[in-house]
């Protein structure tokens, strides 16, 4: 086992590409996205609903070490503070095969 950081973002549709370049930017390698997700929040229920990608949200999730964590976080918290959206940081363990 690995002990790693768990970084899940949600974040709008149209704010996904600078997300994905922070975690570029900074090697951090390897993410999983989910289109479209739904949920409620500051901006009231986001269910994708609308005429463009405005009104839908992004679902990512990232493993990393604590240092890579610390180079991203505090971009991904500019760009979250902009636009809205919620990061997640928990402890987990890589089941290393």
């Amino acid at each position: 086992m690995k002990d790693l950081k768990r970084v899940e973002i949600v974040t709008g549709a149209l704010e996904t590409p600078k997300v994905i370049h922070i975690l570029e930017e900074h090697q951090v390698n390897g993410y999983t996205m989910i289109k479209d997700v739904q949920g409620s929040g500051d901006k009231g229920i986001q269910d994708g609903e609308g005429l463009h990608n405005a009104f839908k949200n992004t679902y990512l999730i990232v493993a990393c070490s604590q240092e890579e964590l610390e180079k991203i976080k505090e971009p991904l918290r500019k760009v979250l503070k902009k636009s809205g959206g919620v990061c997640l940081v928990s402890d987990a363990q890589w089941l290393v095969h």
